[in-house]
């Protein structure tokens, strides 16, 4: 069996940073890439200090996809952002001013992952926190998909204009170089002996995020009753059609439960909006997507909402991907629409639409 491992080490340059992230890259790197997966064989992708949130949103994407178990090592830090204060892994050029638009928003991470199946996706963690994240983290949760079984550390901001040391995740990269791989909980136990007094954070752990004052963890859900893996296996296979099926009966389940902007009912939309994208279809992708915003923004739910965003800008890509003029022009109006609402985080967005659908009128 192959894997994928995304190894992501991210700090910004200059006095913002907590953390020297990039340091223990070389030693992950020095482990055999099987190791890292725990796999037969494995491709490895490695991400050193990246400039642009979206260059590792693509990076992401694209391991979130690939069949077979996936492992993502993440280490740096973690930041509020002033405007919903919601955390964000800082990247190179992120700045207190800045963490919106610089960092990678920590839930893109949730969302990329949420149609992976149970028990297939491992993250082991090493993160240093601001004082005014470590605050929040006392009352939220920093969550990483129910399915996933996360392992690490976050530790609060070393001392005025210190470094920290991401000492945890050195732990685990050199254990991993002897060869063997544990376990994932036994070796982040064996990690946590190696850093011992010298590491002192709270440790928070559990198998779908992280919690304030949780230092120990749970099992993934019984896996054979998660639809999510059934609908995985489809989609590897190619049988597109069967994963759209199943996923639409538990759209229609949500929807006589829940009602219609029910949280369960969105999520299948989602499903479905994604599942249009892996069978090559982006009108249908675009089309779900809109619709899935427009229900979120008419639940109440704010413009600038992580979740609101995120439709609208999947949207925005599957609209780029349609090649078919008469479908382009009709979704990119309500796509104008909407981006006069959902700016997003991306500057321009809403003039991107208006040139593409310009050039579109022109054509015709």
């Amino acid at each position: 069996m192959t894997g994928t491992v995304l190894l992501l080490a991210a700090a910004p340059a200059g006095k913002g940073c907590m953390v020297d992230a990039a340091s223990v890259l070389p030693v992950l790197a020095a482990v055999p890439p099987p190791v890292l997966a725990g796999t037969d064989t494995a491709n490895v992708v490695e991400l050193a200090d990246p400039l642009e949130p979206q260059a590792v949103l693509t990076r992401l994407r694209a391991a979130a996809v690939a069949p077979g178990p996936l492992t993502l090592f993440v280490t740096g830090q973690l930041q509020l952002d002033r405007r919903q204060r919601l955390p964000h892994l800082a990247l190179a050029r992120t700045t207190a001013a800045t963490v919106r638009y610089t960092g990678l928003p920590w839930h893109w991470i949730r969302e990329e992952l949420r149609l992976r199946p149970a028990g297939a996706t491992t993250l082991f963690v090493d993160l240093h926190a601001d004082a005014e994240t470590w605050e929040w983290l006392r009352t939220n949760r920093l969550d990483s998909g129910y399915n996933n079984a996360v392992y690490g550390r976050i530790a609060p901001a070393p001392g005025r204009r210190a470094v920290a040391v991401p000492a945890y995740m050195k732990a685990v990269a050199t254990i991993l170089r002897s060869g063997h791989r544990p376990h994932p909980g036994d070796l982040h136990q064996q990690a946590l002996g190696r850093v011992g007094a010298d590491g002192f954070a709270d440790l928070l752990l559990s198998a779908g995020g992280f919690g304030a004052g949780v230092p120990g963890g749970s099992a993934p859900r019984p896996l054979e009753d998660d639809p999510h893996v059934a609908i995985t296996a489809a989609v590897q296979s190619g049988r597109h059609a069967d994963a759209d099926s199943l996923a639409a009966q538990h759209e229609q389940t949500a929807l006589q439960t829940h009602g219609a902007g029910s949280e369960q009912a969105l999520h299948w939309a989602e499903v479905r909006a994604d599942l249009a994208m892996f069978a090559g279809d982006p009108v249908r992708s675009c089309r779900t997507w809109l619709g899935v915003a427009a229900a979120r923004l008419g639940a109440g739910q704010a413009s600038d909402a992580p979740a609101v965003e995120a439709a609208v800008d999947r949207a925005h890509h599957q609209w780029g991907q349609i090649r078919d003029a008469g479908a382009a022009r009709e979704l990119g109006a309500a796509l104008a629409d909407l981006r006069s609402r959902v700016p997003g985080r991306r500057q321009g967005a809403l003039d991107h639409v208006r040139r593409q659908l310009q050039q579109l009128q022109t054509q015709n």
